[in-house]
């Protein structure tokens, strides 16, 4: 990674129920059609838990009650590098539709997660 680029802070939001993970198919560049947990950017003032809770519900119509952080990730972008917080997700409630950059919403056991085309840093959470 080059230390030049600049830093952009990210969430993504790991979520697991009955077995089964929680993923969202991006619909947009750079992860186009490519299977990762729900997340994006942070925006400006913005708490990172408070970003996640907005991330997941703008792609996946659905709320957490509770975020744990899970991992942090330093991912290199084309323009950036992105400064990722992981959290793990408890309680889930709502209705699951696809939102936002998202393609399609759903959960997937870890058998279908090895057919699935995925993002590296989903699978390496």
């Amino acid at each position: 990674m080059d230390a030049a680029l600049p830093i952009v802070s990210a969430v993504s939001v790991a979520a697991r129920v009955d077995g089964r993970w929680l993923l969202v198919k991006r619909a947009n560049a750079p992860s186009k059609g490519k299977y990762a947990f729900p997340g994006g950017r942070v925006e400006a003032g913005e708490m990172l838990a408070s970003a996640a809770r907005r991330e997941l519900f703008e792609e996946t119509g659905l709320k957490a009650e509770t975020l744990t952080v899970l991992a942090q990730l330093n991912l290199g972008g084309k323009d950036c590098v992105y400064a990722l917080t992981v959290f793990s997700a408890g309680a889930l409630s709502g209705t699951l539709k696809a939102g936002d950059d998202a393609a399609a919403a759903g959960f997937h056991s870890l058998q279908e997660l090895g057919a699935l085309p995925m993002s590296p840093s989903t699978l390496e959470v």
